[in-house]
């Protein structure tokens, strides 16, 4: 694993440029690969992109905090590219703020106010992770599996591979072009509907779970356990493979798209 600060440096085989608000970086990535952008404050935008280039753009900006202080990152591994927001570490951490692939990914922002936007374009066949904590998460359009997470704000999700999904201020929206997944799928919020959108033809054990809101399904379900409104568990089709969703606060979804 490689971590590289991009000032004007060629990197990967694509050029970027930094400047004190502004970031972009572009880059080929085979398919299969993996394009992971990480922020803390601001928002991630994903759409497809035109060609096999993948493109991630920033924007920096804030009230009192100086923008220069916020660092982009760029890793490079062997699963692909990700590409961090990476805030001044706090005096008493434990630990430096740092950009990794996966989970291993520490950014305390210790009241810095700066915003980092992202806008990416994803290319088809590219898997695409995007989290941000405090902002909006979407991925529309995309060609390629999704994994996508906030903690405050919404999430919303289209493509035509599969996907999870997860905020806890906000609501979920995900609309899959696969049902064949092979591990459990998760999409969940705390204050927040649900709302998915798969392929007619659906083979699952579902658990679904709401504490103010209602549960409602396309499918027919052979139901296990006791009948609720609020709780569910129970077998679309052949079943198998597992899908959880759950909220506290909000409505359950489950609706038939077009094969």
């Amino acid at each position: 694993m490689r971590t590289v600060l991009l000032t004007t440096a060629l990197c990967v085989g694509a050029v970027a440029a930094l400047t004190a608000q502004d970031f972009n970086w572009h880059g080929r990535l085979a398919a299969g690969k993996r394009l992971e952008v990480k922020g803390v404050s601001g928002d991630v935008r994903a759409v497809l992109a035109s060609g096999a280039e993948a493109v991630v753009n920033a924007r920096k900006h804030a009230r009192r905090s100086d923008p220069d202080e916020v660092e982009i990152k760029v890793v490079e591994s062997e699963d692909g590219i990700t590409i961090c927001a990476v805030y001044p570490t706090p005096p008493r951490a434990r630990e430096e703020n740092n950009c990794e692939p996966g989970e291993r990914w520490r950014s305390s922002t210790d009241n810095n106010d700066v915003v980092v936007d992202f806008e990416v374009q994803v290319p088809a066949g590219v898997t695409f992770d995007g989290k941000t904590v405090n902002g909006e998460m979407s991925a529309e359009g995309l060609k390629g599996d999704v994994q996508a997470s906030t903690v405050n704000g919404s999430v919303r999700v289209t493509t035509t591979g599969l996907a999870e999904a997860s905020t806890v201020n906000g609501s979920v929206y995900a609309q899959l072009g696969r049902a064949d997944w092979t591990n459990d799928l998760e999409f969940s919020t705390v204050n927040g509907g649900i709302t998915l959108i798969l392929p007619g033809k659906l083979d699952t054990e579902i658990r679904a779970n709401t504490v103010n809101g209602d549960i409602e399904t396309d499918w027919p379900l052979m139901i296990s356990g006791r009948i609720s409104q609020r709780r569910l568990k129970g077998t679309i089709g052949a079943g198998g493979r597992g899908l959880s969703l759950s909220t506290v606060n909000g409505e359950i979804k489950l609706k038939k798209g077009t094969d």
